[in-house]
């Protein structure tokens, strides 16, 4: 068998992340030893008032992207599959009310069904029950479910609080991206929602919130969020330094690990690899030929595989919606001193949570920024608030930017969907229409000049 060259140059430093993301969650697994009250959650990163509650947090989205990255999700899907859940449904959700289902059979010692005692201990079973819920969930409405779901696996008898975001349509006269009446009024709606989720775990916790300690955690935040947009805005470079794929192996910990020192030095050291690659000249790729947009989020069964496979054409992912615009992003929304409502104005910018307009911009923007030559949509199975505007981003591409574009089916957390042979003639493809269009001059008609 004829061995392919890995022409891939992934970050070093990422281990280091890595290693960051196993402490928190053996520290999780072991939080009720601890005697420290557990919150499930999904949607934004409300990590930071958690963290200022001392309370030990899960990320519902996170550990099913964890289970799946390591090709671990099998036991937790098998359970949901079992209890009913269908497989169209989101399968970050699925994988991890699989895991809700494999907590409740560890509690009261049952070992009933499809995952039997020996699954109980992998590690889609190690999830310590929560003593409460909470929803943060944008622009999709099973998102927005999903506790509620979680909330009857357990019985209805745990506490559930959820946040309510308005959908950012940008469709009125002074509608723009951070600015207008519908975005001003979406904030301060969300942020005094956050007000009512901090006076709810006063309630829980039984102790006076620290504000204090909610202040500093997101000080640390604000400037890991501020590295980590230094670090992207290196990857403009030709040839680029880093690539998609390794600030998607940076997305846990800005997304919710404690806002502390580490979380700052890390995303020091992304920075300073990255720079220290500018000056040498090393690039993410080897021989990088393409330049490529990749919109859709993470396929996390497929991450190193596609690193791969995309570098073997020479082609290096530079950008996309998922992590140029989530995580932190505009870090100068954040006033450390009053943190709330830049807060709540990033969980409103969930990439799923804006009309077309605003997507139109965000994509355009990026993909002139990093100079791409076309877009990889990844069609998320299960995911069709992400996927439902790609369409019509790959039509505005093409005509304002003579970009073409191809698409591909997979998932965020179930390798079922995904099929090889589909992306590889489809990315085969569209770079030979780049060849043609640079042969000829330039792009096709209709780009800007």
């Amino acid at each position: 068998m004829q061995t392919i060259e890995d022409r891939s140059n992934r970050l070093s430093v990422t281990r280091a992340g890595g290693q960051l993301i196993t402490n928190y969650w053996d520290d999780l697994f072991t939080a009720r030893e601890q005697g420290k009250q557990i919150v499930w959650y999904n949607g934004g990163a409300l990590n930071p008032i958690f963290q200022a509650a001392g309370l030990a947090w899960c990320h519902g989205e996170a550990f099913a992207a964890r289970l799946a990255a390591q090709q671990l999700e099998g036991p937790a899907q098998l359970a949901g599959a079992e209890y009913g859940y269908n497989a169209e449904l989101c399968s970050y959700s699925r994988t991890h009310l699989g895991c809700s289902v494999l907590t409740l059979q560890g509690t009261d010692g049952s070992q009933n069904g499809v995952v039997g005692l020996n699954d109980q201990k992998e590690l889609a079973a190690r999830l310590p029950a929560p003593d409460f819920f909470v929803n943060n969930y944008a622009g999709c409405s099973t998102g927005q479910q999903w506790d509620g779901i979680s909330y009857r696996v357990f019985g209805k008898q745990l506490p559930i609080f959820n946040i309510s975001h308005p959908f950012l349509w940008g469709n009125k006269p002074d509608s723009g991206y951070l600015t207008g009446a519908e975005w001003e009024d979406a904030s301060r709606f969300v942020a005094e929602q956050l007000r009512e989720l901090i006076s709810f775990i006063e309630a829980q916790t039984g102790r006076p919130f620290d504000y204090d300690a909610l202040s500093e955690s997101m000080t640390y935040i604000k400037r890991a969020a501020e590295l980590r947009r230094e670090g992207l805005d290196l990857c403009k470079a030709k040839p680029a330094p880093a690539t998609f794929w390794d600030w998607i192996a940076c997305v846990a910990p800005i997304n919710f690990l404690p806002g502390d020192q580490a979380l700052v030095d890390y995303f020091g050291s992304v920075r300073d690899e990255i720079k220290g690659r500018l000056d040498a000249g090393i690039s993410g790729v080897k021989d990088e030929k393409y330049r490529l947009y990749f919109d859709g989020i993470m396929n996390w069964n497929k991450l190193g595989f596609l690193s791969r496979k995309f570098a073997e054409h020479g082609a290096a992912v530079l950008c996309g919606r998922y992590i140029h615009n989530a995580f932190w992003q505009e870090p100068h929304l954040i006033d450390t001193e009053d943190p709330l409502l830049g807060m709540a104005q990033h969980y409103l910018l969930c990439p799923t949570n804006h009309g077309t307009k605003t997507l139109d911009y965000l994509t355009l923007r990026d993909c002139e920024e990093y100079d791409v030559d076309g877009i990889v949509f990844h069609s998320t199975r299960t995911c069709r608030a992400f996927t439902g505007p790609q369409r019509l981003l790959a039509r505005s591409a093409q005509q304002k930017l003579g970009i073409p574009s191809i698409f591909f089916e997979g998932d965020v957390a179930d390798a079922s969907f995904y099929k090889d042979e589909i992306l590889e003639s489809r990315l085969v493809a569209m770079l030979e229409t780049i060849d043609v269009q640079r042969e000829r001059g330039g792009r096709l008609a209709g780009a800007r000049t």
